[in-house]
């Protein structure tokens, strides 16, 4: 039985989207497509490379931890003391492709956090898959 106090609670989104996982793929590492759902950010595709996500509220300190192509994507989630992991998992399917995004690690203690991104997630969702049906 795991102690309460170290417990972490992760958020997760999951959507069936009729698009091919390199279409998603792009979206997800393509420093101008992600600025248009998420935020502005330098990112690259490549195991340690630090970037940020930067907002009008602040910004986002992140560290890429795993990249297998039109696959698996994670990279930590820093900021405000909040030390998470964001995961994005593609599985081709008959309709498209499965796409599942999990932010693990908020602690119990982190309620405001977790409100946040159980909220912002969906929405960021929607912007994606608006970018996707009207790019090539």
């Amino acid at each position: 039985m795991s102690d309460i106090s170290t417990e972490t609670r992760s958020v997760v989104i999951e959507r069936e989207m009729p698009f091919p996982a390199e279409k998603i793929w792009r979206a997800l590492t393509q420093p101008h497509l992600i600025q248009d759902w998420l935020m502005k950010s330098d990112f690259k595709p490549v195991v340690d490379h630090r970037f940020n996500f930067n907002a009008d509220w602040g910004s986002v300190d992140c560290r890429v931890l795993e990249v297998e192509p039109n696959k698996t994507l994670a990279y930590s989630w820093g900021a405000y003391g909040l030390e998470t992991v964001v995961t994005w998992t593609l599985t081709p399917t008959s309709m498209g492709t499965h796409l599942r995004m999990e932010q693990s690690g908020f602690r119990q203690d982190q309620r405001q956090a977790y409100g946040g991104a159980t909220s912002g997630w969906p929405q960021f969702f929607e912007k994606l898959e608006q970018v996707l049906a009207r790019t090539e």
